[in-house]
Protein backbone atom coordinates (compact mmCIF):
# COMPACT_ATOMS: atom_id res chain seq x y z
CA UNK A 1 0.00 0.00 0.00
CA UNK A 2 2.49 2.44 0.77
CA UNK A 3 4.25 1.57 -2.39
CA UNK A 4 1.26 2.42 -4.13
CA UNK A 5 0.69 5.74 -2.52
CA UNK A 6 3.76 7.00 -3.07
CA UNK A 7 3.41 6.16 -6.70
CA UNK A 8 -0.08 7.81 -6.64
CA UNK A 9 1.63 10.84 -4.84
CA UNK A 10 4.60 10.74 -7.62
CA UNK A 11 2.24 10.64 -10.67
CA UNK A 12 -0.12 13.21 -9.00
CA UNK A 13 3.16 15.85 -8.93
CA UNK A 14 3.85 14.66 -12.10
CA UNK A 15 0.59 15.44 -13.55
CA UNK A 16 0.40 19.36 -11.94
CA UNK A 17 3.96 20.02 -13.12
CA UNK A 18 2.85 19.52 -16.47
CA UNK A 19 -0.35 21.30 -16.02
CA UNK A 20 1.79 24.01 -14.34
CA UNK A 21 4.23 24.09 -17.77
CA UNK A 22 1.24 24.29 -19.87
CA UNK A 23 -0.16 26.93 -18.16
CA UNK A 24 3.07 28.80 -18.40
CA UNK A 25 2.84 28.01 -22.29
CA UNK A 26 -0.38 29.66 -22.28
CA UNK A 27 0.30 32.52 -20.70
CA UNK A 28 3.49 33.31 -23.47
CA UNK A 29 1.35 32.80 -26.21
CA UNK A 30 -1.55 35.21 -24.63
CA UNK A 31 1.35 37.60 -24.02
CA UNK A 32 2.89 37.37 -27.56
CA UNK A 33 -1.37 37.98 -28.90
CA UNK A 34 -1.63 40.98 -27.19
CA UNK A 35 1.67 42.26 -27.68
CA UNK A 36 1.32 41.57 -31.31
CA UNK A 37 -2.56 43.13 -31.38
CA UNK A 38 -0.53 46.48 -29.26
CA UNK A 39 1.51 46.50 -32.58
CA UNK A 40 -0.75 46.38 -34.94
CA UNK A 41 -3.15 49.51 -33.25
CA UNK A 42 0.47 51.35 -32.93
CA UNK A 43 1.00 51.11 -36.54
CA UNK A 44 -2.57 51.80 -37.58
CA UNK A 45 -2.93 54.54 -36.06
CA UNK A 46 0.22 55.84 -37.23
CA UNK A 47 -0.64 55.28 -40.61
CA UNK A 48 -4.25 56.70 -40.02
CA UNK A 49 -2.12 59.85 -38.93
CA UNK A 50 0.25 60.20 -41.64
CA UNK A 51 -2.80 59.56 -44.24
CA UNK A 52 -4.58 62.50 -42.70
CA UNK A 53 -1.65 64.87 -42.85
CA UNK A 54 -0.47 64.40 -46.33
CA UNK A 55 -4.64 65.07 -47.32
CA UNK A 56 -4.56 68.25 -45.30
CA UNK A 57 -1.56 69.36 -47.23
CA UNK A 58 -2.78 68.80 -50.22
CA UNK A 59 -5.96 70.16 -49.94
CA UNK A 60 -3.99 73.13 -48.13
CA UNK A 61 -1.54 73.29 -51.36
CA UNK A 62 -4.39 72.88 -54.28
CA UNK A 63 -6.66 75.35 -52.09
CA UNK A 64 -3.78 78.56 -52.17
CA UNK A 65 -1.15 77.59 -53.99
CA UNK A 66 -2.71 76.54 -57.61
CA UNK A 67 -2.29 80.85 -58.14
CA UNK A 68 1.36 81.10 -57.30
CA UNK A 69 2.15 77.44 -58.58
CA UNK A 70 3.64 76.42 -56.05
CA UNK A 71 2.08 72.58 -56.02
CA UNK A 72 1.03 70.69 -58.62
CA UNK A 73 1.14 67.28 -59.84
CA UNK A 74 3.18 67.79 -63.35
CA UNK A 75 4.71 63.84 -63.02
CA UNK A 76 1.07 62.07 -62.61
CA UNK A 77 0.83 60.19 -65.09
CA UNK A 78 -1.62 61.13 -68.03
CA UNK A 79 -3.94 58.71 -68.74
CA UNK A 80 -4.45 59.72 -71.92
CA UNK A 81 -1.01 57.98 -72.90
CA UNK A 82 -1.19 55.15 -70.78
CA UNK A 83 -1.37 51.80 -73.10
CA UNK A 84 0.39 53.99 -75.56
CA UNK A 85 1.77 51.98 -78.42
CA UNK A 86 3.76 54.73 -79.96
CA UNK A 87 7.60 53.23 -78.73
CA UNK A 88 6.43 49.96 -80.60
CA UNK A 89 6.13 51.26 -84.14
CA UNK A 90 7.84 50.55 -86.71
CA UNK A 91 8.31 54.13 -88.00
CA UNK A 92 10.79 53.36 -90.77
CA UNK A 93 8.37 51.19 -92.85
CA UNK A 94 5.09 53.01 -92.51
CA UNK A 95 3.31 53.86 -96.09
CA UNK A 96 1.11 56.22 -97.25
CA UNK A 97 -0.54 55.80 -100.74
CA UNK A 98 -1.65 59.62 -101.77
CA UNK A 99 -0.13 61.85 -99.94
CA UNK A 100 0.61 65.27 -101.00
CA UNK A 101 4.16 65.69 -99.32
CA UNK A 102 5.56 62.58 -99.46
CA UNK A 103 6.65 61.39 -95.65
CA UNK A 104 4.02 63.47 -93.78
CA UNK A 105 1.91 60.38 -93.33
CA UNK A 106 5.09 59.11 -91.28
CA UNK A 107 5.35 62.19 -89.69
CA UNK A 108 2.02 62.48 -88.17
CA UNK A 109 2.51 59.25 -86.64
CA UNK A 110 5.92 60.04 -85.36
CA UNK A 111 4.52 63.22 -83.36
CA UNK A 112 4.94 62.35 -79.49
CA UNK A 113 2.39 63.19 -77.53
CA UNK A 114 3.40 66.16 -75.95
CA UNK A 115 3.78 67.32 -80.20
CA UNK A 116 -0.02 66.63 -80.66
CA UNK A 117 -1.24 70.34 -80.85
CA UNK A 118 1.71 71.13 -83.40
CA UNK A 119 -0.01 71.90 -86.68
CA UNK A 120 3.30 72.68 -88.95
CA UNK A 121 3.03 68.93 -90.23
CA UNK A 122 -0.30 68.11 -91.95
CA UNK A 123 -1.17 65.31 -93.61
CA UNK A 124 -3.27 65.86 -96.87
CA UNK A 125 -4.18 64.02 -99.56
CA UNK A 126 -3.21 64.88 -103.16
CA UNK A 127 -5.22 62.95 -105.71
CA UNK A 128 -8.80 63.01 -104.34
CA UNK A 129 -9.83 62.32 -100.89
CA UNK A 130 -9.05 58.94 -99.82
CA UNK A 131 -5.53 57.95 -97.99
CA UNK A 132 -4.37 54.46 -97.17
CA UNK A 133 -1.38 54.38 -94.37
CA UNK A 134 -0.07 51.09 -93.44
CA UNK A 135 1.46 51.08 -90.08
CA UNK A 136 3.61 48.24 -89.00
CA UNK A 137 4.59 46.77 -85.26
CA UNK A 138 7.73 45.71 -83.34
CA UNK A 139 5.34 42.74 -81.76
CA UNK A 140 2.10 41.59 -81.49
CA UNK A 141 -0.57 44.36 -80.13
CA UNK A 142 -3.86 43.94 -78.86
CA UNK A 143 -5.52 47.53 -80.28
CA UNK A 144 -8.02 49.20 -78.17
CA UNK A 145 -7.99 52.51 -79.58
CA UNK A 146 -7.14 55.11 -82.50
CA UNK A 147 -6.33 58.93 -81.29
CA UNK A 148 -6.97 61.47 -84.15
CA UNK A 149 -6.68 65.13 -84.67
CA UNK A 150 -7.98 67.30 -87.23
CA UNK A 151 -9.62 70.65 -88.04
CA UNK A 152 -12.54 71.01 -87.76
CA UNK A 153 -13.32 71.26 -90.97
CA UNK A 154 -15.21 69.83 -94.44
CA UNK A 155 -11.64 67.91 -95.38
CA UNK A 156 -11.59 65.88 -92.15
CA UNK A 157 -11.47 62.00 -92.01
CA UNK A 158 -14.77 60.82 -91.79
CA UNK A 159 -15.13 57.16 -93.06
CA UNK A 160 -12.23 54.76 -91.67
CA UNK A 161 -11.73 51.06 -92.44
CA UNK A 162 -9.38 49.03 -90.72
CA UNK A 163 -7.82 45.74 -92.13
CA UNK A 164 -5.02 44.18 -89.86
CA UNK A 165 -1.88 42.21 -91.17
CA UNK A 166 -2.32 43.14 -94.78
CA UNK A 167 0.89 44.60 -96.04
CA UNK A 168 -0.38 44.68 -99.65
CA UNK A 169 -3.10 46.78 -100.09
CA UNK A 170 -4.18 49.13 -102.11
CA UNK A 171 -6.99 51.65 -102.92
CA UNK A 172 -8.39 48.79 -105.29
CA UNK A 173 -8.39 45.93 -102.65
CA UNK A 174 -9.31 48.04 -99.73
CA UNK A 175 -12.06 49.39 -101.80
CA UNK A 176 -13.08 45.56 -102.40
CA UNK A 177 -12.49 43.76 -99.51
CA UNK A 178 -14.07 43.32 -96.60
CA UNK A 179 -12.49 45.04 -93.20
CA UNK A 180 -11.79 43.84 -90.10
CA UNK A 181 -13.79 46.94 -88.96
CA UNK A 182 -15.51 50.53 -90.22
CA UNK A 183 -15.22 53.28 -88.35
CA UNK A 184 -17.10 56.63 -88.62
CA UNK A 185 -15.56 59.46 -87.13
CA UNK A 186 -17.04 62.55 -85.91
CA UNK A 187 -16.55 66.13 -87.06
CA UNK A 188 -14.33 67.06 -83.75
CA UNK A 189 -14.92 70.94 -82.74
CA UNK A 190 -12.16 71.34 -79.64
CA UNK A 191 -8.82 71.75 -80.38
CA UNK A 192 -7.17 68.69 -78.79
CA UNK A 193 -7.63 65.10 -80.67
CA UNK A 194 -10.47 61.93 -80.36
CA UNK A 195 -10.22 59.44 -79.21
CA UNK A 196 -12.15 56.18 -81.30
CA UNK A 197 -12.00 52.48 -79.71
CA UNK A 198 -12.12 49.83 -81.68
CA UNK A 199 -13.49 46.43 -81.19
CA UNK A 200 -10.59 45.03 -79.35
CA UNK A 201 -11.68 41.34 -79.84
CA UNK A 202 -11.34 41.58 -83.76
CA UNK A 203 -7.68 43.00 -82.99
CA UNK A 204 -6.66 40.55 -80.65
CA UNK A 205 -3.26 39.38 -82.25
CA UNK A 206 -1.77 41.65 -85.06
CA UNK A 207 1.16 43.23 -85.93
CA UNK A 208 0.67 45.52 -88.62
CA UNK A 209 -2.53 47.49 -89.71
CA UNK A 210 -3.71 49.12 -92.61
CA UNK A 211 -6.16 52.05 -92.32
CA UNK A 212 -8.10 53.70 -95.33
CA UNK A 213 -9.96 56.73 -94.81
CA UNK A 214 -12.26 56.63 -97.92
CA UNK A 215 -14.21 60.08 -97.68
CA UNK A 216 -14.15 63.15 -95.64
CA UNK A 217 -16.77 65.36 -93.89
CA UNK A 218 -17.28 67.48 -97.75
CA UNK A 219 -20.16 64.91 -98.88
CA UNK A 220 -17.90 64.58 -101.93
CA UNK A 221 -17.08 68.41 -102.55
CA UNK A 222 -13.46 68.50 -100.74
CA UNK A 223 -10.99 66.81 -102.90
CA UNK A 224 -8.18 67.17 -100.20
CA UNK A 225 -8.30 65.21 -96.33
CA UNK A 226 -6.25 66.29 -94.26
CA UNK A 227 -5.25 65.18 -90.30
CA UNK A 228 -2.57 66.46 -88.17
CA UNK A 229 -1.99 63.62 -85.37
CA UNK A 230 -2.72 59.70 -85.08
CA UNK A 231 -2.03 57.58 -82.18
CA UNK A 232 -2.57 54.51 -80.95
CA UNK A 233 -3.39 52.76 -77.58
CA UNK A 234 -3.63 48.97 -76.92
CA UNK A 235 -1.36 46.10 -75.20
CA UNK A 236 2.11 44.96 -76.74
CA UNK A 237 3.41 41.39 -76.53
CA UNK A 238 7.19 41.18 -78.15
CA UNK A 239 7.75 38.73 -80.48
CA UNK A 240 10.30 35.76 -79.48
CA UNK A 241 13.16 36.07 -82.18
CA UNK A 242 15.38 32.74 -80.97
CA UNK A 243 15.96 30.47 -83.92
CA UNK A 244 14.48 26.92 -82.92
CA UNK A 245 17.15 24.29 -84.03
CA UNK A 246 15.94 21.02 -85.00
CA UNK A 247 18.48 17.93 -85.92
CA UNK A 248 17.74 15.39 -88.38
CA UNK A 249 19.24 12.09 -88.83
CA UNK A 250 18.31 10.92 -92.43
CA UNK A 251 18.64 7.08 -91.87
CA UNK A 252 19.77 5.18 -89.05
CA UNK A 253 23.53 3.47 -89.47
CA UNK A 254 23.29 0.19 -87.30
CA UNK A 255 27.29 0.65 -86.63
CA UNK A 256 26.69 4.33 -84.39
CA UNK A 257 24.07 2.46 -82.21
CA UNK A 258 26.04 -0.96 -81.56
CA UNK A 259 26.68 -0.47 -78.23
CA UNK A 260 22.93 0.68 -77.39
CA UNK A 261 21.97 -2.87 -75.90
CA UNK A 262 25.24 -4.87 -74.56
CA UNK A 263 25.31 -8.31 -76.33
CA UNK A 264 23.10 -7.35 -79.16
CA UNK A 265 23.32 -8.51 -82.63
CA UNK A 266 22.66 -6.11 -85.63
CA UNK A 267 22.53 -6.27 -89.50
CA UNK A 268 19.52 -7.66 -91.69
CA UNK A 269 19.64 -10.99 -89.31
CA UNK A 270 19.90 -9.15 -86.32
CA UNK A 271 18.19 -5.90 -84.52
Amino acid sequence: MNNISRHAEHADGTYFRQIGSYWGVIESLASLKLYSIILSLNFLTSLLASIMSHGHSCEDEHSHSHGGGEHNHDDDLTPAIQSSLYHYIEFDKITTFNEATPGTGKAIVKKTWEQRLDTSTILESDADEQLLIFIPFTGQVKLHSILIRASPSPDAPKTLKLFSNRDDLDFSSAADMLPVQTLDIPLHTGEDYIEIPVKRALFNNIHSLTLFIEENHSNGEEDTTSLSYLGFKGDFTRLRKDPVITLYEAAANPADHKNLVPGAQYGSMGI
